[in-house]
């Protein structure tokens, strides 16, 4: 069984004077543990594609399945990440990362455990009582992951999680993510506008064209560039070959003229 099933996902927005066709027969499917990233212009419908995926919006047509159940009702076993860490000002970082379990009553001293472990790991062992106002961008969007990866959660979604952050901090957040989603086997969609990043952390690579948004090629990333952490994967030959193809198709979706 695939893991997850997009088939067919069209989505328009309405207003009281007109629509706009944001997404076209978008179908795709992602097997577990992969890492597969959603490329394209601002305007093609990556975030909008993702939050169908989540089950916060519901397609004008298609339909999204989870391990063969309709998304909708597999709300519990996806994860969000965005590109701002939403964490609560007034709550510790240990207390925030243990929302979710809170959410889901399922907070108890075993995760309490897990938690500062995974706190430890990432290196935030220092700050488990500070407030998120005294920490950096990259410490906070640290904890925001591991809040999010605290839920267990089968299929994990990033939103453009590291855009906001500096050059240097950005590459060891992508080394970081990369090693704990691997450790934990975990199913991931990265939307981004980075074709650097989606290359250096991806299994494949949605190409997407705006206008309505649509899949125009998939790029599957070499077996050499996959096994290495971001961090090296740049340095890779292979690399900036793929980072070549994927530029010259982009710079030709983006002078087609639209149509209709």
């Amino acid at each position: 069984m695939t893991f997850l099933t997009l088939n067919q996902i069209s989505h328009q927005y309405f207003n009281k004077d007109s629509y706009a066709k944001v997404l076209e027969n978008v179908t795709m499917s992602v097997k577990e543990g992969s890492f597969i990233s959603l490329l394209g212009p601002s305007g093609c419908g990556k975030t909008t594609l993702l939050s169908i995926i989540s089950g916060l919006i519901n397609p004008t047509r298609g339909e999204v399945t989870l391990l063969g159940q309709p998304v909708m009702d597999s709300n519990s076993a996806i994860g969000y990440m965005l590109q701002q860490d939403y964490l609560f000002p007034w709550k510790i970082i240990l207390d925030n990362v243990l929302t979710g379990p809170k959410i889901q009553h399922k907070d108890n001293p075993e995760i309490k455990e897990k938690a500062i472990e995974f706190l430890q790991d990432i290196g935030l062992s220092q700050v488990i009582h500070s407030y998120p106002d005294s920490l950096s961008g990259g410490m906070r969007q640290r904890a925001a992951l591991i809040r999010t990866l605290l839920t267990d959660p089968k299929l994990l979604l990033l939103d453009e999680p590291f855009s906001a952050l500096d050059f240097q901090t950005k590459l060891k957040l992508e080394n970081l993510v990369s090693k704990l989603l691997k450790e934990y086997h975990k199913t991931s969609i990265l939307v981004t506008h980075d074709i650097g990043e989606a290359i250096a952390m991806s299994d494949r690579i949605f190409l997407m064209k705006a206008n309505p948004g649509e899949i125009a090629e998939v790029f599957e990333v070499p077996i050499e560039i996959r096994d290495l952490p971001p961090f090296e994967a740049r340095k890779h030959m292979k690399y900036q070959l793929l980072f070549d193809r994927i530029w010259e198709e982009l710079n030709k979706l983006e002078k087609k003229p639209d149509v209709g």
